[in-house]
């Protein structure tokens, strides 16, 4: 059934979207949390139908880092508070207190471990990692 722009009654709003957050604590260890992305219906685009939007992060711009395939990142802090949005390869990200977490294409990591020992990270796919980096304003 086609829908005109006023006809939004079988739009349903996405469910949260999960993210990992790299972050210190006090002590300068490094931790990863599970985080979810809330969604809500906005008229994003008129006259499109109303899409689900997450709230809005303050960004300065976008880059995107490209590592070959066993590249080895060694301990090092974030350079800022930033998304990295996974787009091709996989990337191996270890944090101080043990833990390890493998992110592959679609996956988003919230780095905000800029200082303390930071994390070490590493391309563990046989293919080149790609990510798109967004740092983020203020907060």
């Amino acid at each position: 059934m086609a829908q005109t722009a006023g006809d939004h009654q079988d739009i349903e709003v996405s469910g949260p979207a999960p993210y990992a957050r790299v972050y210190a604590d006090s002590d300068g260890a490094t931790h990863f949390s599970d985080e979810t992305l809330s969604f809500q219906l906005v008229d994003y685009a008129p006259p499109a139908p109303p899409i689900s939007v997450s709230e809005v992060f303050g960004a300065e711009n976008v880059s995107f880092i490209s590592s070959p395939a066993g590249w080895d990142g060694d301990w090092h802090p974030a350079p800022r508070r930033q998304f990295i949005l996974v787009l091709v390869g996989e990337l191996e990200v270890e944090v101080s207190d043990g833990e390890v977490r493998r992110f592959g294409p679609g996956s988003l990591c919230l780095v905000e471990d800029t200082a303390g020992k930071g994390h070490a990270s590493r391309v563990v796919s046989s293919d080149r990692g790609l990510a798109a980096a967004i740092p983020l304003v203020g907060e």
